[in-house]
């Protein structure tokens, strides 16, 4: 156990150290002058989120744009030094609750959370946003139509949250009034609205990053007109309400979002938001980040929406100021198999195959793809560096991280798969074929074949690796998600819980392979009782080592974010956890 916690505490060092790098000129956020207020942002790419149900969110793009409409308790700071974008922060709430302030009970179980005034509701007239529709917007993340990927965090820590949960899933999920009478006749035991302007909290056991979860989208406030609609629905879409700087106020799916100002919103009640452009013009269906970024450059967009820049374009940007590398510890992109795939006679579901394609992959390759040494690192662990938890290590080491296709073919012959050919959906935009290519190649080289899918228009993750009954009919095998924490700083729970935590797999799962092992669900639970971040980093890491040697995903890439913007664009701070520049800080020449 010493030697554990020493790879633990190794972790923390490394979170302590910072990572703030920055390639090129970065950003002149400080350097402009005051914020000029007014013009048109334009963001132009490729995909539409999966979900805008702030519930279901499960993508950076999309927490970038809850940030415009969606308020949480808590919530994060936008800026270019990785260090200061750790720290929680109030958002809707009033104040951090400590156990010195009272809001947080001796025995660490009870929080108490007080509302600020003067948010309100772009509704006619403007409203309050209350105690109640933070309790609804909690209830929903459960619901039957679209339930959000990180409900597990919730069932873990609020008491009565699994069996409101398991009372929930009987429920028409077709049906909007019935979804809403579910919501309204039960209550989750460890959650209610005192008054108007207070919501107290009730756990399970002490968590030291309770706080960190009220910074996720998935917990914004749901105003009551959200009951009319079955969850992320078509009607929902084009009916969302805003308690941010901005408003939805055109939607054509697939094709472009039209952002305006909120008439209700205040400066004075939103300490982590400005509000800068009149603006915000979200165009789609640009599946080139070529294309992408010669219009950035030209000037006749602003931003990318979810293209990093193309990696031919990074030597020449070196020194541009209006590019910057960004850190964004994570796993991205990770190969995942589809362990309940009944193809090939069930092979992915046996360890000893998921071992041998260990050996397969060239990251060398991978990383000449995104960028070079710059952009990204090999990465053999679940954990990325950066996290709580992360501890070196190669389970299945290759000469210059260049693939060992011979051992691979040797592994799988003695399995008795040998010939397999597997689906392999990806990704059509930034470099996502380019890698899918490449790792196909791999995968050929030790005897397997793969049939490539292009999977585009926002249905890879919400339409095809999300859904479980696409997994149990095997119309898929292997696919190349990413994952960016929800959260950075004591961050265990944000990577190995949602991705293979066995007891949460159902619709929308981001555990896309249906992994469950007993031991790694017993270091989960272990982790999160743990009595501090010190020790539960012990069992994250731990956990970590059984996933890996059960090959349940082959790590791929730790990597940064590469980033754009146009000429006319200042203010531009970014936040790790989407992906982007905070939109609501931006302002135009």
């Amino acid at each position: 156990m010493a030697r554990e916690m020493r790879k633990a505490t190794m972790a923390f060092t490394l979170l302590a150290l910072g990572l703030t790098g920055c390639a090129g000129g970065g950003d002149d956020a400080s350097a402009a002058g005051r914020p000029r207020d007014g013009g048109t942002l334009r963001v132009i790419g490729s995909s539409d989120v999966g979900h805008l149900d702030p519930a279901s969110m499960a993508s950076v793009g999309a927490y970038g744009l809850a940030r415009t409409f969606a308020r949480t308790l808590f919530g994060t700071r936008a800026s270019n030094d990785f260090q200061e974008t750790i720290p929680v922060r109030p958002d809707v709430a009033e104040r951090i609750p400590t156990r010195e302030n009272g809001d947080i009970s001796k025995d660490r179980r009870t929080y108490t959370v007080r509302l600020r005034e003067g948010v309100l509701w772009n509704t006619e007239p403007p409203r309050p946003v209350t105690a109640h529709d933070f309790v609804r917007g909690f209830k929903r993340l459960c619901n039957p139509a679209s339930p959000s990927p990180g409900k597990g965090y919730f069932i873990s820590t609020l008491k009565g949250m699994k069996e409101f949960c398991d009372g929930f899933g009987s429920v028409d999920a077709k049906d909007a009034g019935a979804i809403a009478a579910y919501q309204r006749d039960h209550e989750v035991e460890g959650l209610r609205a005192k008054d108007d302007r207070t919501l107290v909290f009730d756990l399970k056991q002490p968590a030291s990053d309770f706080l960190n979860l009220l910074t996720l989208p998935y917990t914004a406030a749901a105003p009551q007109e959200y009951d009319r609609y079955v969850p992320d629905s078509p009607e929902f879409r084009q009916n969302t309400i805003s308690n941010g700087p901005y408003q939805i106020t055109e939607y054509k799916p697939g094709m472009s979002y039209v952002l305006t100002h909120n008439p209700a919103w205040r400066q004075e009640a939103d300490p982590l938001r400005e509000r800068h452009v009149e603006k915000i013009q979200i165009t789609l269906g640009q599946d080139s980040p070529e294309a992408v970024q010669q219009q950035l450059e030209q000037g006749v967009a602003d931003l990318a929406w979810d293209q990093p820049v193309p990696t031919s374009a990074i030597p020449r940007l070196r020194n541009d100021h209006r590019f910057a590398i960004r850190e964004t510890p994570s796993n991205s992109p990770y190969l995942v198999f589809n362990t309940l795939s009944p193809n090939n006679d069930g092979a992915l579901g046996k360890r000893e195959v998921r071992q041998a394609l260990q050996y397969a992959i060239d990251r060398s390759a991978l990383i000449k793809i995104v960028g070079g040494p710059s952009v990204a690192k090999p990465l053999h662990t679940v954990i990325p560096p950066g996290n709580s938890g992360y501890a070196p290590a190669n389970h299945y080491p290759t000469p210059n991280e260049s693939g060992d296709p011979a051992k691979c073919r040797d592994l799988l012959a003695k399995t008795g798969h040998s010939g397999l050919t597997l689906k392999f959906p990806y990704r059509t935009n930034s470099v996502h074929k380019l890698i899918a290519q490449s790792i196909a190649e791999n995968l050929d080289a030790c005897g397997v074949k793969t049939e490539l899918m292009a999977d585009s228009g926002g249905s890879f993750y919400a339409g095809t690796i999300s859904t479980p009954e696409n997994a149990r009919k095997g119309e898929w095998d292997i696919a190349a998600p990413g994952w960016t924490p929800d959260w950075y700083g004591n961050n265990g729970r944000s990577i190995i819980q949602p991705l293979f935590d066995g007891r949460d797999y159902g619709q929308n799962s981001t555990n896309y392979g249906g992994y469950n092992n007993p031991e790694v669900n017993a270091l989960i639970d272990a982790a999160l009782t743990a009595p501090d971040p010190s020790h539960a980093a012990g069992y994250w890491q731990q956990a970590d080592q059984k996933i890996m040697q059960d090959a349940a995903i082959i790590p791929l890439l730790s990597r940064s974010h590469t980033i754009f913007h146009s000429s006319r664009v200042h203010g531009a701070y970014f936040l790790p956890t989407s992906a982007g520049y905070d939109y609501t800080r931006l302002w135009l020449n």
